[in-house]
């Protein structure tokens, strides 16, 4: 395993990786969670100055996962946000739409090195902080200890964070047509945070 994780490359999501993405995101999350106008749009609101917060991570030239990361100020902060809970400006803050490791290449640390790759990006463009909304209902809630790992804080939890999406074509892996999968919101500060801990 040691190896294997040698020769991973990390580089910014960019459309050569468009449909690896998507095969990989409708494997893990579902049938319908993504297709290419989404995807672009999700890449678009990464980049600021050339400076892209999106990332993928290859093993021989395919990819075994990715990170998408919308810049600060350039998404909505709907009904599902909770910004007066957030300790930071809201427009100071990027948000980690979603986050996939193929499940053959999990424990190798790639989740946490596209989470860096990520929160340095941000930085980068002006973020101090950034917020996610975790799937509860991953295996053994995995998605929030992963994060909880990762420096996240837990703000609020959201029922039913995804049913209308699911009325509207995206068929949850776990309820089909009909989710209601729970949504932890949750904020990862950047003031002074080095590397990710262990």
């Amino acid at each position: 395993m040691t190896n294997q994780k040698n020769t991973i490359r990390y580089v910014p999501l960019t459309s050569a990786y468009f449909s690896q993405v998507i095969t990989l995101a409708n494997q893990v999350h579902g049938k319908g969670y993504l297709d290419n106008d989404k995807l672009s749009q999700w890449t678009n609101k990464g980049i600021v100055n050339t400076i892209n917060c999106s990332f993928v991570a290859l093993l021989d030239n395919k990819l075994i996962g990715f990170r998408s990361t919308y810049s600060a100020n350039k998404w909505p902060i709907d009904h599902w946000c909770s910004p007066t809970l957030w300790q930071v400006e809201p427009q100071k803050c990027c948000y980690f739409k979603c986050n996939t490791v193929d499940e053959k290449h999990r424990g190798l640390g790639i989740g946490k090195q596209l989470l860096q790759l990520a929160i340095e990006a941000a930085k980068q463009q002006g973020a101090l902080a950034g917020i996610s909304h975790l799937w509860q209902q991953s295996p053994n809630n995995s998605a929030v200890a992963y994060f909880t790992k990762c420096g996240g804080k837990l703000i609020k939890s959201h029922p039913d964070r995804w049913h209308e999406e699911s009325k509207q074509g995206y068929q949850c892996i776990l309820c089909g047509h009909d989710c209601h999968c729970e949504a932890a919101e949750m904020i990862i500060h950047f003031d002074n945070k080095g590397s990710l801990s262990d």
